[in-house]
């Protein structure tokens, strides 16, 4: 038999008196230095792992020579069969010749000195992996991770993938250290103090918990933000969908085409989260933004953004478009970003009520939607111009950087022609 026992860093105090009393009576113990170095009186006895292929081996080919009733002792850290040990002796060995004595694992123990129930927690492994199942826990909106590191993947070049992410909500970052030994160490960070942090910082048995945080818990500094283009994790946005907001990327680039005058009157038609009207309510203050949304979701997020960035001056129309639009006053701009399966109609609203001098911008998806509006303002000889909005940007794996790119959008600008110029491009004038 092969017993496989879990360890912390409390060493053999740790351990149960049983465990001991198989550990004295092993014909080989097996293990890590760390492991081995609790245990100094095995002298010969012991087996330092250090190179996973060729030790299992070597263990493999002492436990065909043992005899009735004899053991082999292998130490692991924790418990062996999460994340451990116990995935490779199980290549190597029948479950029927193995026998497991799991250990506190470091992730129980984070949370526990965090005193944080973990039930709800994802945890996963950055020890001689990629990040990119990290990668993906972040940019899907997982409320609570644990994550064991290594020393490419360190607390500082995880605040750092974080942050290159341009994530919906922020992090709260604890990096717990050496967890049951008695130089233990637990810091609280925010990302960005984080962030500049190296391997060397931190010792290398370290597991990083990152919470998210509530978007009332950001807090705003009005005066600090740029007059346009605001950080994406400043906003609440949908816990269920936290990628369902207008990316600060494609943000900007909607609120030049939108070309605002501080008093013109502005429709976000499928308004969502509200990201787009309160920049444009910002950039506005003379003026009034009208923020239309059908789904309740969508109404609270918009209430909530507007109460934490001060947004006097939108107002939300709660419903469907383009019903709710027949009481709004003429708009100098429009904005459609999301139409609930009615863009016909709104097109043909916002076509009878769009100001002189107005313009309506879209954010358009899908080739289907494109095609629609383009061929609707063809019919209706309007002034369009379209550009295709490709955005990748900079994330950080390990030491290194690549480039990851947003989902693309066709953004569409659109004027009325006016008459005399409409009228030429009809009958053009004959030539002398």
């Amino acid at each position: 038999m092969i017993h496989v026992v879990g360890i912390g860093l409390d060493g053999a105090e740790g351990l149960t008196r049983p465990v001991l009393t198989l550990i004295a009576e092993a014909k080989m113990l097996a293990g890590g230095d760390r492991h081995l170095s609790y245990f100094p009186e095995y002298g010969e006895k012991s087996l330092v792992i250090k190179d996973f292929s060729a030790d299992l081996n070597k263990i493999k080919h002492f436990h065909q020579t043992l005899g009735s009733g004899e053991i082999i002792v292998v130490l692991a850290s924790g418990d062996p069969l999460y994340f451990g040990l116990g995935r490779l002796l199980l290549e190597k060995f029948s479950g029927e010749q193995l026998k497991f004595h799991p250990h506190v694992s470091s992730i129980q123990l984070a949370f526990n000195c965090l005193k944080m129930p973990w039930q709800d927690a994802t945890i996963i492994s950055a020890h001689g992996r990629s990040n990119d199942l990290l990668k993906q826990a972040l940019q899907k909106g997982t409320e609570k991770l644990a994550i064991l590191t290594d020393g490419q993947n360190h607390p500082g070049a995880i605040a750092n993938l974080c942050l290159s992410l341009g994530l919906t909500r922020t992090y709260q970052a604890w990096v717990c250290e050496n967890l049951g030994a008695e130089n233990e160490r637990v810091q609280s960070f925010d990302l960005q103090s984080l962030s500049p942090l190296t391997a060397t910082d931190f010792s290398f048995l370290n597991v990083v918990v990152l919470v998210k945080q509530k978007p009332e818990n950001t807090a705003i500094d009005l005066k600090q933000l740029p007059i346009f283009g605001i950080a994406d994790h400043y906003f609440a946005s949908f816990k269920d969908r936290p990628g369902m907001i207008t990316k600060q990327q494609i943000r900007v680039q909607i609120l030049a085409a939108l070309a605002l005058q501080p008093q013109h009157i502005i429709w976000d038609i499928g308004a969502g989260t509200g990201s787009v009207a309160i920049e444009c309510a910002r950039l506005c203050p003379q003026g009034k933004v009208f923020a239309i949304e059908k789904t309740s979701a969508g109404q609270r997020l918009i209430e909530q953004n507007c109460q934490r960035f001060q947004a006097e001056n939108v107002t939300l129309m709660a419903g469907p478009a383009p019903e709710v639009l027949a009481d709004l006053p003429t708009p100098d701009r429009i904005f459609i970003g999301g139409n609930g399966g009615q863009l016909m109609p709104i097109l043909q609203t916002c076509g009878e009520r769009l100001g002189q001098d107005g313009l309506v911008v879209m954010a358009i998806a899908s080739l289907e939607h494109l095609s629609l509006a383009l061929g609707w303002f063809k019919q209706e000889q309007w002034e369009v111009k379209l550009q295709q909005v490709q955005i990748s940007q900079s994330v950080k794996f390990a030491e290194l950087t690549r480039l990851d790119p947003l989902n693309p959008i066709y953004l569409l600008s659109a004027s009325r022609i006016c008459p005399s110029l409409s009228h030429w491009r009809k009958t053009p004038p004959s030539l002398p």
